[in-house]
C-alpha cells in the first residue's frame, strides 16, 4: 500500500504543486526568460494543492473503502482544513509581497494582459464548477480538454504573465509560444484521459461520458490519444526546428510522448494504487525534466 508520507505527498496534492513549479521552469528554460521572485514560485506551487484539494475537504460522510483518497480525505478533514487555511494565509503573504514590489507594473497592466488573466481565472473556476448554472468537469468527454488548458495556462501563459510584472518586459516570439502551449495542452490533456481510464468503473456509474465510457478503451487509445499526442509531437518539432534545437534535444523532449502511449497502452490491466499515483502524475513531471535537460543540449 506504500508508505503514510508517501501517500500524503499525493494524496494531500502537493506533487501537484512540484509539477506547476517544474512546468513553468521548463518553460523558462525553453523560451530563455529570466527566473521570477521566490515569491512568484511559491504562490505557484501553493495554489494548485488548494485548487484541487478543494474538491475533497467537504467530504462529511464515510466513503467507501475501495476509494482510498476519498477514505484519506475523510480520515483527515480536519488536517486538510487546517493546511487549507495556513497555505492561504502564505498565498496571500506571496501575493501581497509581489503587488507591493511590482505595484507600478501591475496596474499598468495592458488590457491583454488582464484578459490573459481573466481566461485562467473563468476556466479554473467553471472547472469546479464554481460560477452557477455550469460545470465544465461534468461535459464528459470536454473535461479531460479542460484540465490540460488549465494546465497549459499555469505552464505557458503564467511566465509570459510575470515576465510583464516582474521584469516590464513583453515576450514578442509568439509563434514559439504558441507551439509551446499547444505542446503542454496536448500532453495534459492526453495525461487527464489516462487517468479517466483509470476512473472508468466510477465514471461509468456516474454517467460520467468520458472518451473510454464513450468509446472504450482500444479506440480512446487509437483514435483519441495517438492523434492527440501526434498533434503535440507535431507543435513540439516546430518549436525545436525554429530555435534550432538540434538532432539530441528533439529526441530528449520527445520521449515523455512516447512513454506516455506507452503508459496508456499499459492500462488496458489494472495496476496498484501507487503504480497510478506515480506514473501518471509522474508523466508531467518527467516531461518538466526532459524539456530543461534538453536545453543544456543546444547549442547558442
Amino acid at each position: 500500500m506504500g508508505l503514510p508520507p508517501f501517500r500524503n505527498l499525493f494524496f494531500g496534492n502537493y506533487f501537484i504543486g512540484i509539477l506547476a513549479v517544474a512546468l513553468n521552469v521548463e518553460t523558462n528554460v525553453q523560451l530563455r526568460l529570466p527566473f521570477f521572485s521566490v515569491s512568484y514560485y511559491c504562490l505557484l506551487f501553493i495554489l494548485p494543492v488548494v485548487y484541487y484539494t478543494y474538491a475533497y475537504q467537504h467530504q462529511t460522510i464515510a466513503p467507501s473503502t475501495t476509494n482510498p483518497r476519498s477514505k484519506w480525505y475523510y480520515e483527515n478533514s480536519s488536517l486538510v482544513f487546517n493546511m487549507q487555511i495556513v497555505l492561504l494565509g502564505l498565498a496571500a503573504l506571496c501575493a501581497g509581497a509581489i503587488l507591493i514590489q511590482h505595484y507600478e507594473n501591475i496596474i499598468h497592466l495592458p488590457s491583454f494582459y488582464w484578459i490573459l488573466i481573466l481566461l485562467i481565472i473563468i476556466a479554473g473556476l467553471l472547472y469546479y464548477g464554481l460560477l452557477p448554472g455550469f460545470t465544465l468537469r461534468q461535459v464528459g468527454w470536454l473535461k479531460a480538454f479542460v484540465i490540460g488548458f488549465v494546465w497549459a495556462c499555469c505552464a505557458n501563459l503564467l511566465p509570459i504573465i510575470m515576465l510583464r510584472v516582474e521584469f516590464n518586459v513583453d515576450f514578442h516570439q509568439h509563434i514559439l509560444w504558441v507551439f509551446l502551449f499547444l505542446k503542454n495542452w496536448t500532453f495534459c490533456t492526453v495525461n487527464a484521459i489516462i487517468f479517466d481510464i483509470k476512473d472508468y468503473p466510477s465514471d461509468a456509474n456516474k454517467q460520467l461520458k468520458t472518451f473510454v465510457v464513450r468509446y472504450g478503451l482500444r479506440k480512446t487509445i487509437f483514435s483519441i490519444l495517438i492523434p492527440i499526442l501526434s498533434i503535440g509531437m507535431i507543435a513540439l518539432l516546430c518549436f525545436a526546428t525554429f530555435k534550432g534545437f538540434g538532432f539530441l534535444p528533439g529526441i530528449i523532449n520527445c520521449i515523455p510522448f512516447v512513454l506516455t502511449l506507452y503508459v496508456a497502452y499499459s492500462m488496458r490491466k489494472r495496476h496498484s494504487l501507487d503504480y497510478y499515483l506515480i506514473i501518471i502524475d509522474g508523466l508531467i513531471l518527467f516531461k518538466a525534466c526532459c524539456g530543461i535537460v534538453a536545453m543544456y543540449f543546444v547549442k547558442g
